[in-house]
């Protein structure tokens, strides 16, 4: 049919291996056909030695040649093969990226931990009627996998923190002693590798908020998803209702539950610490619903391809969320909310007023207001070696809906808002050629704009930009003495004309 595309998404997973097929199109938005799994304990390897294998590298190319075989009868059009923590976290990772590349065909690509739990929201953010009802209270994204839990809060219909923590459900079985314990002995044991860092996060991201609502998904939530159906009709529990449920799962054995459950043994040795987790959030918040979509990484794969490459569109604005997670996080390192206003809205109409000079896209542009808001994080640690003290606040702190990559960008850009630029940076490869040019482009822009409020007293009230021949003329709105601004503007001025070719110049309204 014309306008569909046969889409396949692959998620190379700590537990399995998951391929699910899609029509996609325009018209009639992303339709599931297949899906696809073979469970293999990756992860096992990886958390208990380090790396993966030759053996289990041996089974994922037999899996992934099958999966092929499944694309060619379905005549899929295109797909896309990510991998998360097991191989992301494992020392051989790129011999075992070549060694699929070369045996199958598939080219598998590693997701940050941002980025996987991020196109994880994407899946539920699809769903949008019920994922905008929810979120209008306060409510935790609540991400299990094999290997983390990913916690992500919204208040006010936006994302405004998430935290990884590394105690998923196949690396916390892992983490248990190998020894015969009853079941009370385990749940307590769980219980207390859980307890120390779920603590920690609400003490450092709750504090006074309460969640109202969970939104449950991971590895292993789609086992219990369906006895949410069967208890409530739909896919949302009440706090009585899972509470039920994790009486009923509690005290079996792997054996006993895989039974109940109709899952394999491994499959259930896994759910209780999962469940374990919810269970302590909802014990220690005011959460009252817990909704259960049953989304994939699978799904937020073929979300993302959707809205790039099918151009479907989604009614929430994630770029919107990280933006908003950005300034949550620079207003935990004390930043200057006045003074970064004015950066983010001079730094915003250098970026809109030069774009056929700098020939970056929408993505930068984020990019760029993101370092605007985290500019000066680093004071908060050393007043004296800021830019290095904020280049390794950004580089340690999750911005979800960011790659690793888009990461470095900004600390870079952030580093070089006052520091030096390094021009050795391409030639001893500490950053890629792309990476380097918008690095020194936006960092360009960001220094104009970080010399417009110097004395961050916020002294323009408005100011206009124009292109004029060989200039960028700047013409602001005040009465102050701006004698300050436009010395520092000068000395910033020179790197900006080497990077473009456009001399910026500051003037004041009646001197124009």
């Amino acid at each position: 049919m014309a306008g569909i595309r046969r889409f396949a998404a692959i998620e190379v997973g700590s537990y399995d291996i998951q391929m699910k097929i899609y029509e996609i199109s325009q018209k009639f938005g992303i339709r599931e056909l297949d899906d696809i799994r073979h469970v293999m304990e990756l992860g096992k390897d990886t958390y208990t030695h380090g790396k993966i294998g030759f053996e289990m590298a041996e089974e994922l190319c037999e899996v992934l040649c099958r999966f092929r075989e499944i694309m060619k009868s379905y005549e899929v059009f295109d797909y896309r093969a990510k991998a998360t923590s097991a191989v992301r976290e494992a020392k051989n990772a790129l011999i075992l990226l070549d060694r699929i590349r070369v045996r199958t065909g598939f080219d598998v690509k590693i997701l940050s931990n941002s980025e996987q739990r991020f196109l994880c929201y994407k899946a539920v953010a699809s769903r949008e009627g019920e994922f905008n009802q929810i979120i209008s209270k306060p409510t935790a994204i609540v991400d299990v996998g094999s290997g983390s839990i990913q916690i992500s809060l919204f208040d006010k219909d936006a994302l405004f923190s998430t935290q990884n923590i590394r105690l998923g459900s196949l690396r916390v079985r892992e983490m248990l002693p190998r020894v015969s314990v009853d079941s009370v002995h385990l749940e307590l044991l769980i219980e207390e590798l859980i307890d120390n860092d779920l603590n920690t996060f609400r003490k450092l991201f709750l504090q006074k908020k309460e969640i109202e609502n969970i939104i449950a998904i991971g590895d292993y939530v789609t086992f219990f998803s369906g006895a949410a159906k069967r208890k409530s009709g739909k896919d949302c529990l009440n706090r009585d209702q899972f509470m039920e449920l994790y009486q009923a799962v509690r005290g079996n054995t792997p054996d006993q539950l895989a039974s109940k459950l109709g899952v394999g043994a491994e499959n259930a040795s896994l759910i209780l610490p999962c469940m374990m987790v919810f269970k302590r959030l909802i014990e220690t918040t005011a959460t009252s619903l817990i909704w259960v979509p049953g989304v994939t990484l699978c799904d937020g794969i073929a979300a993302s391809y959707a809205e790039k490459h099918v151009k479907i569109s989604f009614a929430h604005d994630f770029s919107k969320d990280i933006v908003i997670a950005s300034r949550n996080i620079a207003k935990r390192y004390m930043g200057n909310i006045g003074h970064t206003k004015v950066l983010e809205d001079c730094a915003l109409g250098i970026f809109d007023i030069m774009k056929k000079y700098h020939g970056l896209g929408k993505r930068d542009r984020v990019l760029l207001q993101i370092a605007a808001i985290l500019h000066d994080c680093g004071k908060y640690v050393s007043m004296n070696q800021a830019s290095d003290a904020s280049y390794n606040i950004v580089m340690s702190t999750e911005i979800i809906g960011l790659s690793h990559s888009e990461r470095e960008t900004v600390a870079n850009i952030v580093r070089y808002n006052t520091q030096e630029f390094d021009y050795s940076a391409r030639a001893d490869k500490s950053m890629t050629s792309g990476m380097y040019m918008t690095v020194a482009k936006l960092t360009a822009i960001l220094r104009i704009a970080n010399a417009m409020d110097r004395s961050h007293k916020q002294k323009f009230h408005d100011f206009k930009m124009t292109l004029k021949e060989d200039e960028l003329i700047i013409t602001a709105d005040t009465l102050e003495d701006i004698s300050l601004e436009k010395a520092l503007f000068r000395q910033k001025a020179d790197f900006f004309e080497e990077m473009y070719g456009i001399r910026p110049v500051l003037k004041r309204k009646k001197e124009y």
